[in-house]
């Protein structure tokens, strides 16, 4: 059996000597003793993966909602997306994949439901209250919301993890400020890692949604070099390929062409800085990442970054649903404000301690889009059930 011991052996061995070790960790909030046969990381991974927050993941939304289909993707088909591509990048670097791992599956833990105007409802109405960031209420869930232990509240995720959570950043993503979550240091690699990984996944996944939905035809994107490349490519090499499987091929493409050109950027960027150690890392620069694309790479994937933004997050159909999302969470909220006693009993609990807007913001963030539209309708239909 591969022991605690053999696995801190395994990772001082073969980690670069700029990873994060499970040995080195700063520890938890609440001390416990170490697994006997899984490291601090892949504990933290196991407790996120049963956590409650993650199986709610399954139907919030990514861009789509819920009842628009079942092909696409929803924050829980997108973290385990964000979870491979992120695995694979650290393992090629020689980085500590299990604290990637945990990290990138806990990244969208705080999220709402209906995606960022989900986010960007709750932010308005916790304005003058400290705001809202899913980021931030991401930490709240892991180290307080979520109850599955006697000793303790939230599930006691290692100090690394729970800096991933609050640092995480990426185009719809702000990394937040954490008394005790070292605000002035640079991020971990790992946490670095996550960061473009959920970038490289949603940038491709929206792609390939916004075409399957018809909100992008392949006319918009004959306009860029990544995908023209591509295209030509596999249109010469497969003349008679069905349109399906062409869209496909050219997506599992896309991903390829990216992680390769992150992993050989990052290694050219990592012997310049001749880093010795997670510490040498800490030290950087916050503003220039070490995990980064090619100056080419980059400049190639700024055109389709664009596209999306005008063709898909911006298309009518996109902020009809958007501008409802925001009106459903904004009279749920108003709704719980003025009858806290129409809370559920576990979140009126919570009152005395929280005060009441804070217990309805995080009963709400909690929440799927599926359970808000049910809610929705049970407080305002009057002929649906309560």
């Amino acid at each position: 059996m591969l022991n605690q011991k053999q696995i801190k052996e395994f990772e001082e061995k073969f980690l670069a000597p700029y990873a994060m070790k499970s040995a080195d960790t700063r520890g938890r909030i609440h001390k416990e003793e170490e697994h006997p046969y899984r490291s601090a990381y892949q504990r933290d991974r196991d407790r996120i993966v049963h956590s409650a927050a993650f199986r709610r993941l399954e139907y919030k939304t990514q861009v789509f909602v819920n009842h628009e289909g079942d092909y696409y993707r929803t924050r829980l088909t997108h973290t385990i997306e964000v979870s491979q591509i992120a695995r694979t990048i650290a393992s090629a670097l020689r980085l500590n994949a299990d604290l990637t791992e945990a990290i990138a599956l806990a990244h969208d833990l705080g999220h709402t439901p209906f995606g960022h105007s989900g986010e960007e409802a709750l932010d308005e109405l916790m304005t003058k209250h400290g705001g809202f960031n899913h980021n931030m209420q991401g930490l709240r869930v892991v180290d307080y919301l979520e109850e599955r232990y006697v000793e303790f509240p939230g599930i006691n995720l290692t100090w690394e993890v729970r800096e991933g959570i609050v640092k995480h950043s990426s185009a719809f993503d702000r990394s937040v400020k954490i008394k005790g979550l070292a605000p002035k240091e640079s991020p971990t690699l790992e946490t670095q890692v996550v960061d473009i990984a959920d970038e490289i996944a949603y940038d491709n996944h929206d792609l390939d949604d916004g075409i399957t939905s018809g909100l992008l035809k392949e006319t918009d994107l004959e306009k860029l070099k990544l995908w023209n490349n591509i295209y030509r490519e596999i249109s010469g090499k497969y003349a008679t390929i069905e349109e399906d499987k062409r869209k496909y091929l050219i997506i599992r493409s896309l991903i390829n062409l990216q992680v390769t050109d992150l992993i050989r950027q990052t290694e050219k960027n990592l012997r310049e800085l001749k880093l010795s150690s997670p510490g040498d890392v800490k030290k950087l620069n916050k503003n220039n990442k070490v995990v980064a694309f090619s100056k080419e790479m980059a400049a190639m994937r700024k055109p389709l970054r664009g596209l999306l933004m005008d063709k898909l997050y911006h298309h009518y159909r996109v902020i009809r649903m958007s501008n409802k999302a925001k009106l459903f969470i904004k009279e749920l909220f108003e709704f719980y404000m003025e009858k806290p006693d129409g809370l559920p009993t576990q979140v009126q609990k919570r009152i005395a301690k929280d005060g009441v807007r804070l217990a309805v913001c995080d009963y709400i963030a909690a929440m799927t889009d599926r359970y808000a539209l049910d809610e929705y309708k049970k407080l305002f239909d009057p002929y649906e059930k309560v």
